[in-house]
C-alpha cells in the first residue's frame, strides 16, 4: 500500500516508472517530455504517477526529476496472468505492482496526476471499462500517457492472426529475455479510431499523437520480413488496414473545464 502522502490505491513510493525493458526513443522523447513539463508545474507539491499496465511500462523520467528534488510518489498495478506474473518475477523494481482485475483495482478518484498506460489495452478485455475508471482516476488538468497497437494495422492483423510460435518469434526480437508475448486481444478501442472516438465521447483533449513501427519506424527491427508482411497484409486488405504504422502514442489531458474541446 502507499504511505500516508501518495494517494488511496496500489502504490510504490520509490518505485520506477519503467518496468526494465529499454523505450523506443520516440515514446521516451515524448512522454519524458510532457511529464517534465507537467511536474515543472507542480512545483511545492508532489507528483502522483500510476503506472497502469506496469509489465509493459516505459521510462517517463521518474528518476531524473526525482534527483532534481521533485516529489513524485509512482504506483504500479497490472493484470494477474501467467505472463505479468513472470515479469514481476523478473523484475525487482517491480515487486511493488498490484497485480489483479483492472476493472476493480482500487483507485482513488481524481487520485492522480499523470497515468501511464502503455501496451495494454490491446492484451485485456472491457478494456473500455479499465480506460473509464483509469480516467476516472486522474486530477482535473491531468493527463493520460497511452500507448496502444493498433487493431488497424497490419502488424495488429498479424499478432492476432500469427500462430504462437511467429509471435514468441517477434517478441523475443524485439523484447530479448522478456516473458511473453501477452495476449493478443485487440477490443475496438485498441485502434487509432478507437482512441479518437473515446477522447471525443468523454470530453478529453488530444495534445498530442504519434506513430510507431511499420513505415513510421522507431521501434526495434522485427525478425526478418516482418515489414514486407506487414505490406502484403496492408495491400490485400484493400486499404482496410495500415503499413503506415503499428502502435499510436497519444497524450491526453483531462480538461479543468467541461467545457473544453479536442485539439
Amino acid at each position: 500500500m502507499a504511505p500516508p502522502s501518495a494517494p488511496p490505491g496500489p502504490a510504490a513510493a520509490a518505485a520506477p516508472a519503467t518496468a526494465g525493458r529499454a523505450p523506443a526513443p520516440a515514446l521516451a522523447d515524448l512522454f519524458v517530455r510532457q511529464t517534465r513539463a507537467y511536474v515543472a508545474n507542480c512545483a511545492g507539491r508532489q507528483v502522483a504517477i500510476l503506472q497502469a499496465g506496469a509489465t509493459t511500462a516505459t521510462d517517463l523520467g521518474v528518476d531524473a526529476l526525482r534527483a532534481g528534488r521533485a516529489s513524485i510518489v509512482v504506483s504500479l498495478i497490472d493484470t494477474d496472468g501467467p505472463v505479468t506474473r513472470a515479469a514481476v518475477a523478473r523484475h525487482p523494481n517491480l515487486a511493488e505492482c498490484t497485480l489483479g482485475d483492472l476493472r476493480t483495482a482500487p483507485l482513488a478518484p481524481r487520485g492522480f496526476d499523470i497515468i501511464g498506460c502503455a501496451s495494454l489495452l490491446e492484451r485485456i478485455e472491457h478494456a473500455e471499462l479499465v480506460l473509464d475508471r483509469l480516467i476516472g482516476a486522474i486530477k482535473p488538468g491531468g493527463l493520460l500517457l497511452l500507448r496502444i497497437h493498433d487493431r488497424d494495422s497490419a502488424a495488429g492483423f498479424l499478432d492476432r492472426h500469427l500462430p504462437g510460435a511467429l509471435r514468441q518469434a517477434i517478441w523475443r526480437r524485439r523484447h530479448p529475455g522478456e516473458p511473453g508475448p501477452h495476449p493478443a486481444v485487440y477490443e475496438q478501442l485498441a485502434s487509432a479510431r478507437g482512441v479518437q472516438a473515446y477522447a471525443l465521447l468523454r470530453g478529453l483533449v488530444i495534445g498530442e499523437r504519434q506513430a510507431l513501427g511499420g513505415l513510421a519506424g522507431g521501434l526495434p527491427p522485427g525478425p526478418p520480413g516482418f515489414l514486407a508482411a506487414q505490406k502484403l497484409v496492408a495491400g490485400l486488405s484493400g486499404g482496410r488496414l495500415t503499413a503506415a504504422h503499428e502502435e499510436m502514442l497519444y497524450v491526453l489531458r483531462k480538461p479543468e473545464s467541461q467545457f473544453a474541446r479536442i485539439l
